[in-house]
């Protein structure tokens, strides 16, 4: 390795996905010069991966199973899906898998990359080992935040190197459509991919070691989607563990705890995630080299006065829509302590708390029907300690889901905080209930008193009139 020169800037961020731009951005918009260092594409996992390549191969999907709701339309999206068309728009919102758009945006903001294997190497220094050979050392008067995200998860099973299993990143971005694929898990990615591939032809088989789907959502977000999964032609067995798989002849063989061998054109692991500090030179800094990174709730590192660790690598919320969240956080925050004269928030809700991560993380799953929740669970609310009630309401009692397409079912449930009547979660599982969470992300966050929220006058016809049906519950 060839010794280049050394950089001082003011802030260092490792990794260049959404979490790790976001805090480029926000540093620079606080005058402070900032450098990333991205191995990979610049954009991360969500743009090329995860986010938006599934959300391109489920809309085709979603938009044709909302069409055979509604007559005048259903029996013109009788036949199978273009698999070679989804493909390729999925290709498009990938960039082709090019990042050069992406660099641009980078370059836009005054921010330097540095492309390369970025490690930390002591307080307050990166060295980044570029394609070329050379090695730079960076420099940061202020901060280093690390932004380096997870990767998937793999079990220990016997015959799996065997296998070339896929994971998340095969199955967003596969070439051609199995004929059969086993699923392993049934979290997101599970949920999304079975959905995916079970309309672009596939016989999909989803084997989840627990109770059900969605475990960490309301039970019946789980029950709802396993069901339309199940309608769909999906084989869903849940309590099934795998204890081994192989390749025989080119086939996967996957063999259950029961003794059953379920054959298949290839098999998904949507197991788990681990974070991406294997090799970013932890161990130069006191840190366990492989370990998730505890925050405070400005994203400092506990125990640290200039670490920062933002997005999934810290595990307080892996979504991406919370870690760019963090990232804005950080990003004031680190700006605000630089400048030393200006006053830094951090009590609960305030401009350097991320207090939105303990309170009010919102979540969609794109399958159909959707499932959307932010905050509590009532399991989780009663974990708490809080005097809760949960409000069910069915969705197809309101008049915008009959509206939005024949034979709508779907579910509705907000946890009550009874003492200091607030909402403390809120679920939706239907057909476009997406776009309705954010109202209730609002509802949670904002800590909007119910009898306020009584004047909160949804639209009619729609499916936001859920939110009076709830408040009648609720009222009894």
């Amino acid at each position: 390795m060839t010794e280049t020169e050394t950089i001082a800037y003011d802030v260092v961020v490792l990794g260049a996905g959404p979490v790790g731009e976001n805090v480029a951005d926000r540093t620079r918009a606080a005058g402070l010069s900032t450098a990333i260092v991205e191995s990979e594409l610049v954009g991360g996992e969500c743009s090329y991966w995860a986010c938006m390549p599934s959300k391109a191969l489920l809309r085709p999907v979603i938009a044709r199973a909302d069409a055979r709701r509604l007559p005048g339309l259903s029996q013109a999206v009788r036949g199978p899906l273009d698999a070679a068309a989804v493909l390729a728009r999925r290709d498009e919102y990938t960039s082709h898998w090019h990042d050069d758009g992406q660099v641009r945006w980078v370059e836009s903001i005054g921010a330097d990359l540095h492309r390369g294997h970025g490690r930390l190497a002591g307080p307050n220094t990166v060295t980044v080992d570029g394609p070329d050979g050379t090695r730079r050392t960076l420099t940061a008067r202020h901060a280093v935040a690390v932004c380096t995200g997870t990767r998937a998860l793999l079990p220990d099973l016997p015959g799996l190197d065997s296998v070339k299993p896929w994971t998340s990143r095969e199955a967003t971005g596969a070439e051609q459509v199995p004929g059969r694929l086993i699923i392993v898990g049934g979290g997101v990615v599970a949920t999304e991919m079975a959905t995916v591939y079970q309309a672009l032809g596939s016989q999909v088989t989803v084997l989840v070691r627990g109770k059900g789907l969605l475990p960490r959502m309301e039970p019946f977000a789980g029950e709802l989607v396993a069901d339309a999964l199940a309608e769909a032609g999906a084989d869903i067995r849940t309590g099934t563990a795998v204890e081994s798989v192989a390749r025989e002849n080119g086939t996967v063989v996957a063999v259950t705890g029961a003794g059953d061998r379920i054959e298949a054109d290839e098999i998904l692991f949507a197991t788990g995630r681990a974070p991406r500090t294997d090799d970013i030179g932890l161990e130069t800094v006191g840190l366990e080299p492989g370990s998730w990174l505890p925050v405070d709730d400005t994203l400092r590192v506990q125990g640290s006065t200039w670490l920062y660790a933002c997005g999934d690598v810290n595990h307080r919320a892996l979504l991406t829509h919370q870690g760019k969240y963090q990232a804005r956080v950080a990003g004031d925050t680190i700006g605000a302590r630089a400048a030393g004269a200006r006053p830094v928030e951090t009590d609960p809700w305030g401009a350097h708390a991320a207090t939105a991560d303990h309170h009010a993380v919102p979540q969609v799953v794109f399958t159909d029907p959707e499932a959307a929740a932010v905050g509590l669970s009532l399991a989780e609310a009663e974990q708490a300690g809080h005097r809760v009630r949960a409000v069910d309401v069915d969705l197809s009692s309101v008049a915008g889901a009959g509206l939005y397409g024949e034979g709508y079912r779907g579910r509705a449930r907000m946890v009550v905080d009874l003492d200091e009547e607030i909402l403390r979660g809120v679920t939706f599982v239907g057909p476009g209930v997406g776009e309705l969470l954010h109202s209730a992300t609002v509802a949670v966050a904002g800590q909007v008193p119910v009898s306020r929220l009584w004047h909160a006058v949804p639209s009619y016809p729609t499916i936001s009139e859920v939110w009076l049906r709830l408040l009648e519950a609720y009222r009894g």
